[in-house]
């Protein structure tokens, strides 16, 4: 039974990495990271439920979700700081508080290391 739900989880993380593909190609580029965060988030609710064998947290937190899966730990500080970067571009791309400055920031060089970070 937790196996499908891994395979859940996992299956719409790749998903997500797609669609993130799909904007870099088509310059949306608020909702790359935007999806690149749904993808890290539901392949560490994957990582969660199989580690655990239990329901994942209800959490967009992305460090958060790290930590409950007892892998936080083990990230680089590379990683640490990736999620740090990502944790506001859930919010950020449904409520952006500037969107013109924010999409300032997000270049097509930024949204693609965006996601190949996000795809490691």
């Amino acid at each position: 039974m937790m196996s499908n739900k891994v395979t859940y989880w996992a299956e719409l993380s790749e998903y997500d990495i797609k669609t993130a593909e799909a904007m870099l190609d088509s310059k949306r580029y608020l909702y790359v990271g935007f999806m690149a965060h749904q993808a890290v988030e539901k392949i560490l609710k994957a990582y969660f439920v199989r580690i655990k064998s239990e329901k994942a947290p209800f959490s967009h937190s992305l460090s958060f979700l790290a930590k409950q899966a007892n892998i936080y730990k083990e990230f680089s500080e590379k990683q640490k700081e990736f999620i740090d970067l990502l944790e506001p571009m859930n919010i950020e791309a449904r409520y952006p508080t500037n969107k013109e400055q924010l999409l300032k920031s997000l270049t097509k060089k930024r949204c693609g290391e965006i996601l190949k970070n996000a795809q490691d």
